[in-house]
């Protein structure tokens, strides 16, 4: 589904049934394809549904990329349908295992937001925030929601801003700054007879809007094709008129390190690098008609992997190891 599909078009029970069918036949994409198909009947209204969905996927623990995520999906999804001890049971969870990832923290912070829970929602965001992004000198993009949320909810307590605070001001990129859209005091504005303030708050909500179509935009990663050396050298033995593109996989993976400084540098954010494999590589490139020696071929797949939730995000959080395999620390290989 498009990000601005708008939900009346779609029949998110069928939608949901079609991601489950897809997940079938891809097993290794299973895990963004059921995440995906669970929004859709969260979306409509089936919460039971959704969490036999994140059951399911927690049932194959051991062979999930993000099992936070999932766990702080099936949480908020718990709460929003009357099971708010095992909610809250499940967030505690997530919160003690301090997860390197913003999302689970972004979200088990938003449900206990929504449940008024706004002293523990900032204490949330905030152990995420320290776990995140200590010493930390450029906030990766995925951890912005984080550092929005807490100035969010910081703003609703009355808290006075902080460095963190001052950092989400900062990375806001809206017209209207930040104090403004977390005003408490907006909603009483929307009951408001003088067209002045109707106005303003209109300015507000057209400004919110585009934060948000700005985030909904980018629904995976703007991704570069990495191949491991063994996958390189089975496709160019396959597909030699691929040489040209890479003469040797040293000149591959600095190639992909060079191109992503690229475009970080160019202020296109969201960054993110798929692996690829040659029977993959081959699969798709037969369900497009096309040979795999085509050239054009290979940043299409790049993107199928990426919208497949094959993406990992560059660069690699701190102290994580290097995107290219070598085992190493990204500060000590490709981050050097």
């Amino acid at each position: 589904m498009r990000p601005d599909t708008p939900a009346e078009n779609v029949d998110h029970n069928a939608e949901a049934a079609r991601l489950e069918r897809t997940a079938d036949r891809y097993p290794e994409d299973a895990e963004a394809l059921l995440l995906q198909a669970a929004a859709h009947l969260e979306l409509a209204g089936d919460r039971p549904a959704a969490s036999s969905l994140y059951d399911r996927l927690l049932a194959t623990q051991e062979g999930l990329e993000n099992p936070f995520l999932v766990r702080a999906l099936k949480a908020a999804n718990l709460w929003e349908y009357g099971h708010e001890a095992e909610a809250r049971a499940i967030i505690e969870g997530v919160r003690a295992a301090a997860p390197r990832d913003p999302a689970p923290w972004v979200i088990v912070a938003e449900a206990l937001e929504s449940h008024d829970e706004l002293e523990q929602a900032q204490e949330t965001f905030t152990e995420g925030a320290r776990v995140l992004l200590t010493d930390v000198a450029e906030p990766p993009y995925s951890t912005h929601p984080l550092l929005f949320g807490r100035h969010r909810v910081r703003r609703m307590l009355g808290l006075a801003h902080d460095d963190w605070d001052v950092l989400a001001d900062t990375l806001h990129s809206s017209p209207v700054s930040l104090d403004e859209l977390h005003d408490p005091k907006r909603v009483w504005s929307l009951g408001s007879e003088n067209p002045a303030e109707l106005e303003a708050e209109i300015s507000r909500l057209r400004a919110e809007l585009g934060t948000f179509r700005a985030a909904l935009s980018r629904p995976f990663p703007v991704a570069v094709l990495h191949w491991p050396a063994s996958e390189l050298t089975e496709l160019v033995a396959a597909y030699p008129a691929l040489s040209s593109e890479y003469p040797s996989h040293e000149e591959h993976l600095a190639t992909i390190e060079a191109s992503l400084r690229e475009l970080s540098a160019s202020g296109t954010a969201n960054l993110g690098i798929v692996t690829g494999t040659v029977p993959s590589y081959e699969a798709f490139a037969a369900s497009e008609g096309m040979s795999p020696a085509e050239t054009a071929l290979l940043p299409q797949y790049a993107t199928t992997l990426a919208a497949r939730g094959r993406a990992v995000e560059w660069p690699p959080q701190r102290g994580a190891a290097c995107w290219c395999g070598s085992g190493r620390g990204y500060g000590e290989c490709h981050g050097e």
